[in-house]
Order: C-alpha cells, then sequence, then structure tokens
C-alpha cells in the first residue's frame, strides 16, 4: 500500500509538471540589459513621478525573478554572439562564434528549431537587423558573427514561420568577388518568405502569407539598414518592437494548435550603452516592455499555457547608478530629447546649411532644444567652457574628427553634451564594452517557477522548454534536454 501511495505520488507530481509546459512560449532578450539598465529605468519614472524609488516597467512584476551568469567558453566578459548562442541552445562558445561549440566545427541547434522539430510554429524577431549576433544564434551557424551573408542564406535554411528586423545588413554578399552570389531579398520568394516592409505593409500581406519576413520601410533602410530607430528618435512612421511583436503573434496565432515560439530582441539597448548614453538606454528598456505588454495581453488570454521570460545577453557599460554623491539626478534626463547619435545629425544639418561655418549661438540654441542647456539644466563655469572647446575644435569651418563607439560615429560635441547630462544626473560608466555583471531573469506563465535561485545563462533554454522528469544537471542527459525537449509545446 505504501509503494502504491509513492508511485501515485511520483505519477502526480509527474503530470502536474507536464500539465505546466507552455504551449506558447515568448522569450525576450535585452541586449546590453544589465541589472541597473532596468533599475535605473524604474528609478527614473520615479524621479518623473516626483519621489525617491521606483515606479516599476512591466515585466519587472513578473510573479518570479533571479539573476544569470554570462561569461563564455573563452572569456570572462562574453560578446553577444557567445552570449546569444548559450541563451538559445545551452552551450558555451568562443567570444564571436554563432550556433557552434567552441571547436568551431560543431553545430548546435537552439531552443527555436527543438520547438520547429516538434510541430511548433516559430518566429525571430528584433530591433536590429534580422542577421546581427542575438537573432542569428537562434537559426545559424558560423565561426564569425560578422558573416552576414552566410548567416542570412542560413536563415532560410532554417525555415522558421516569422522573422523580423530592420534588414538585411548584407543582401548581395559584399565580400564575394565572382559577383555571382544570390541576393537575400530573392531567395526570399523562392523559400517561400513573403517580405513586409513595415507594420501596414505587414496588415496588407500576411493573410495570404505561409511565411513572412517583417522589414522596416525600404525608405528607413536607405538612412540606416542596421536597426529601427532608437525610441528617442522615432516618428510616427516607423516601425516599433511592438508592431513586431504584434505582427508576430498575429503571424504565428494562424493555427494555434500548433503552439508557438518567439523570441524577441530589444537589440538597441546595447548600442545606447555602447555610446554610454543613460537618457536613450532608458527609453529602450521601456520600449523593450511595451513590446512585452504586447505578449502579456496574449498571456492573459491563454495563462495557463503561456511562458513570457525576458533576461539579457550580457551587461554592457558597466553602469553606475550613483557617483559618489549619495543621491541621483535621474529626472534631469527628461531634458535630453535626442540620442547622441540623433544630435549628430542635428549638428550634421547645421554644417550643411552653413557650409561648415556653424556660429557658437546657433550650437547653443541647438543645445538648449535637445538637452535643456542653459534653460532648464543649470551648467557649471567648467561644463561651458567643455562645449565651447568641442565647438571651437570641431567646427568654424573645420572637418570634426568623430568619436567612436561600437555602433556609431558621433559628432564631438554631441558626445560632450551626452556626458555633460549624465554627469548631472549623477550616473556613470566604467567602459564602452561589455561587462561581466549579473543579467536579470524574470518570468510569468506555465513553468515559470523554474527560475528561481541564480543561474548560468545557458540554462535558461533548457527551463523554458525541459521536461519535468529529466535533470538538468545529470550530463547523461544534458545531451537529451536538447533534443526530446519541447515536447509539451505540441500535446
Amino acid at each position: 500500500m505504501k509503494k502504491l501511495s509513492l508511485l501515485l505520488s511520483f505519477l502526480l507530481l509527474v503530470l502536474s509538471g507536464y500539465a505546466q509546459q507552455a504551449k506558447y512560449v515568448f522569450y525576450f532578450i535585452g541586449d546590453g540589459m544589465g541589472v541597473n539598465q532596468v533599475q535605473g529605468t524604474e528609478l527614473y519614472r520615479g524621479e518623473l513621478e516626483g519621489k525617491i524609488g521606483i515606479t516599476p516597467i512591466w515585466f519587472t512584476q513578473f510573479p518570479y525573478a533571479t539573476t544569470a551568469t554570462t561569461f563564455s567558453a573563452t572569456n570572462g566578459v562574453t560578446d553577444s554572439a557567445a552570449a546569444g548562442t548559450a541563451l538559445a541552445t545551452g552551450n558555451k562558445t568562443q567570444n564571436g562564434t554563432i550556433g557552434m561549440k567552441q571547436d568551431l566545427q560543431t553545430e548546435v541547434s537552439s531552443v527555436a528549431v527543438w520547438a520547429k522539430n516538434k510541430g511548433c510554429r516559430v518566429g525571430v524577431t528584433t530591433s536590429v537587423s534580422v542577421d546581427h549576433a542575438t537573432p542569428a544564434a537562434f537559426y545559424a551557424h558560423d565561426p564569425s558573427r560578422g558573416s552576414y551573408y552566410k548567416i542570412g542564406t542560413d536563415l532560410y535554411k532554417a525555415g522558421f514561420d516569422f522573422y523580423a528586423g530592420s534588414d538585411f545588413i548584407d543582401p548581395n554578399n559584399k565580400d564575394n568577388k565572382d559577383g555571382n552570389s544570390e541576393n537575400l531579398y530573392t531567395m526570399a520568394e523562392k523559400n517561400g518568405y513573403t517580405i513586409a516592409r513595415g507594420y501596414k505593409d505587414y496588415l496588407k500581406k500576411c493573410k495570404k502569407a505561409d511565411k513572412m519576413i517583417l522589414f522596416q520601410s525600404e525608405k528607413a533602410s536607405e538612412k540606416d539598414r542596421t536597426a529601427i530607430p532608437y525610441a528617442i528618435d522615432r516618428t510616427k512612421d516607423d516601425l516599433t518592437l511592438a508592431d513586431i511583436t504584434r505582427s508576430a503573434i498575429n503571424f504565428l496565432s494562424k493555427d494555434l494548435s500548433k503552439g508557438f515560439f518567439l523570441m524577441v530582441e530589444g537589440g538597441k539597448i546595447d548600442w545606447a550603452c555602447h555610446s554610454n548614453d543613460a537618457a536613450t538606454a532608458f527609453h529602450e528598456v521601456a520600449d523593450m516592455d511595451e513590446a512585452v505588454k504586447v505578449a502579456y495581453e496574449f498571456y492573459s488570454q491563454h495563462p495557463d499555457e503561456t511562458l513570457i521570460v525576458v533576461t539579457a545577453d550580457h551587461e554592457t557599460g558597466g553602469f553606475v547608478l550613483g557617483t559618489g554623491a549619495y543621491k541621483l539626478n535621474l529626472q534631469v534626463l527628461k531634458n535630453q530629447k535626442v540620442s547622441e547619435s540623433g544630435f549628430t545629425r542635428i549638428l550634421n544639418e547645421l554644417r550643411k546649411k552653413y557650409n561648415n561655418n556653424v556660429s557658437w549661438e546657433k550650437v547653443q540654441q541647438a543645445l538648449k532644444e535637445n538637452f535643456g542647456f542653459w534653460d532648464k539644466v543649470k551648467l557649471n563655469e567648467k561644463q561651458e567652457e567643455r562645449l565651447l572647446a568641442k565647438y571651437n575644435n570641431t567646427f568654424k569651418g573645420k572637418e570634426a574628427k568623430l568619436e567612436k563607439s561600437e555602433y556609431a560615429q558621433d559628432e564631438p560635441l554631441a558626445a560632450e553634451a551626452k556626458r555633460i547630462i549624465d554627469e548631472i544626473a549623477l550616473v556613470g560608466w566604467t567602459s564602452g564594452g561589455h561587462s561581466a555583471g549579473y543579467v536579470p531573469v524574470f518570468a510569468i506563465g506555465a513553468g515559470a517557477d523554474l527560475f528561481q535561485g541564480r543561474i548560468d545563462n545557458t540554462e535558461i533554454p533548457i527551463k523554458i522548454a525541459k521536461q519535468p522528469v529529466i535533470q538538468l544537471n545529470n550530463p547523461i542527459t544534458r545531451k537529451l534536454d536538447r533534443e526530446i525537449i519541447f515536447s509539451g509545446l505540441s500535446r
């Protein structure tokens, strides 16, 4: 009798775990979004409401939260390719490597592939180019994250139902000396994909499409094909991450009986942090939160079968909340109306208009309008001198030597204005690169209880799709984790 009771208890435990497996999975990755990027956004929102403390964003209110380590197989500080591979496949690899083990020869499949193999519909989306490191880790295999054309061809080989991003980086294979490489746009039709340009175009084409790729408008790509605009710089015509998420859900929901897996990357949090641009980074975190809200709308309709996980691939910039004064002044960042790159474009327009002979008064007016300097934001004498020195060294008929970050080359005056407003806000940065800081993990829904206690980034894809009866730390079954999980998605 005792044995029968134990057997029944075991069966109930197994069935309980099985019932909680998700049929619909959302996997949000905030590139470069460390703990301080998230808390800073909430503290900033709190200050805007006139209080000391946080005003929570949506995903931080999920019932399960923890932190994850991010080191790669070869470096204490990871890059996005190795981190993306860890988050996608559960494997550590060398920095710069996409979807391959450390030996740079063995290909490894991702949680998205596991889902597809079980009959689920799959989407991979991002706010940057669809062939960038993080999205690529879910469908491509290459020793070099910079092999953009090759990665683009892998997109078609994976054959997922829905892709979205700003565009392809290298649709014509610029490194092909013979010029005989097939255009990636041409390959789309041959592989059964419909390309939509913008949200309205998606709505026109989605019903008749079997598979779809959503890009920003051609006009937007002519300006910058590498990413959709920063949230702080956005116009009403720009594609947004929320638009992308909404389109993906709509498309993947054509046959809900199959279940689906959707990865959404907020890719430009990282870019803003590489530029050490706090205001822009906070706007990007909040913008990804808007995309999470779209997923939450779906969750609220299917709470017993939906899992939402929000995490990051690494922290960028070594972002510091507080620079020694035991206080913050984040509310001052509301006066920054454009990103550093956005202000560079404004200064470039002034250069063109006045043939590089831009007066200090014109520059002051631009700084006042876009950073609030001298008007809403008081500057001390040294800060004014720094701005004037940058002006004297880079204007008055001169061509500026641009300041470079990972993804931008900006006017020195734009960079200095950003440094000064961050300084007034009492936030700091230790580098223009990545750090080894913990990243946050938030979860809600079926299986969310697996995300407790400190974890490593390689555990996240396993936990997303893990069968309850498989022991994660058993070396014999770790291979099985990657082969037979996701059974719950297509039950």
